[in-house]
């Protein structure tokens, strides 16, 4: 083995530009990209809503039933016009992940766009290098797919939002991350299941990443079912669990109780309406309880689902990004943990845009992914 030496202070200087006095300092990359876009930078970066203090108000934020029509269920099941425009598509593991090579996602036909939904509903995450997208045009993307989601605590590109910042160095000054607690994305989780129709597809974009380290990796919530015993399926099936939200809020009637999560209840396995597919829907995060049993028995159970996920390496992709890069992931069906092994000593910056889907559902008739490829599932 070749010992390599630490990459010099000097050569990441160059990648910063300042934004304005007293303020974090913007990596070049994002800086020209988002000026190229229009966006405007001289009031500060990034913009931050008006934070909710409390907890009643953030629940009732889109505290609706509503439809939603899935764009995967309205796509040709051939994919033939996303497909054949591609210069390559590469499937990166046999159970999650597909990069498309050659294709520029502002330029997708509204017929590509339904096609995509599909490939990401079936593949679980999709990428693409290379790309020239503004922040208006990922946000105008995520519309096809969904209703895009407001956060309103999370901050957003200025003028855009629903745009959200992903910027470890923005997060480290409010709560510093360490190589024994890199926290944050940091672990594996699940986007915004507090939500009453929680995240369909989401889009990052990466215009800043290290040159080592910070890859993403995603976990198939199909595959992490089929993992499971026939008999230990039937356990859990139609089953239900309290769902908690990543922010806190005060109650109102009692703010001196301190900060309280959202909670939502939703099923445990679910189906996704475009593949037809039963996925498990469960975090080490996020997921705080199955309804109708005791904590302890509860504990046991989520447990060994979120095992499942985390430790079997075959049913997992691990991503390398690239500079100008676009992951789509769907929520419904996987977790994902970004690596924070790089321990912040380059920049990284992107924007998200995540669209919400149904309200999550269970249907005891539905295959797995295997059943539906003609795999062995016992």
């Amino acid at each position: 083995m070749v010992a390599t030496e630490p990459l010099p202070i000097a050569s990441h200087i160059k990648e910063f530009v300042i934004q304005k006095k007293d303020t974090l300092p913007l990596p070049l990359a994002a800086r020209t990209r988002l000026e190229a876009a229009g966006i405007d930078l001289s009031h500060g970066y990034p913009e931050r809503p008006a934070k909710p203090l409390f907890l009643d108000d953030a629940i009732s934020i889109r505290n609706e039933d509503r439809p939603h029509i899935d764009a995967g269920a309205c796509a040709d099941k051939s994919k033939s016009a996303l497909l054949s425009a591609a210069k390559e598509v590469i499937h990166l593991t046999k159970n999650i992940g597909t990069e498309i090579v050659g294709l520029q996602l502002k330029d997708l036909t509204g017929q590509q766009r339904d096609e995509l939904a599909l490939l990401i509903a079936e593949r679980s995450v999709v990428f693409f290098r290379d790309q020239d997208i503004t922040p208006q045009q990922q946000k105008e993307l995520g519309e096809h797919f969904g209703e895009v989601e407001i956060h309103p605590q999370a901050p957003h590109v200025p003028g855009v939002p629903g745009v959200t910042i992903i910027w470890p160095a923005l997060m480290a000054t409010e709560r510093k991350a360490s190589f024994r607690q890199p926290g944050g994305a940091s672990r594996w989780h699940t986007d915004l299941v507090h939500e009453k129709h929680p995240a369909g597809i989401t889009h990052l974009h990466n215009d800043t990443v290290p040159t080592v380290g910070g890859d993403t990796l995603w976990a198939s919530g199909y595959a992490a079912y089929s993992k499971l015993s026939p008999d230990f399926r039937k356990i859990i099936d139609g089953k239900y669990a309290i769902y908690t939200s990543a922010h806190t809020y005060l109650d109102r009637s009692n703010p001196e109780a301190g900060p309280k999560h959202i909670e939502r209840i939703h099923p445990i396995v679910r189906v996704h309406p475009a593949t037809g597919w039963k996925s498990l829907f469960v975090n080490r995060d996020m997921t705080k309880q199955i309804v109708g049993l005791d904590k302890a028995e509860s504990d046991v159970i989520l447990n060994y689902l979120y095992h499942v996920y985390e430790s079997n390496i075959d049913i997992q992709v691990r991503f390398k990004w690239t500079p100008r890069t676009s992951a789509l992931w769907d929520n419904r069906i996987t977790m994902h943990n970004a690596s924070w092994d790089y321990e912040g000593s380059e920049p990284r910056h992107g924007t998200r845009v995540t669209s919400l889907a149904e309200k999550p559902y269970f249907d005891p008739d539905a295959p797995t992914r295997r059943q539906a490829l003609g795999l062995d599932d016992d």
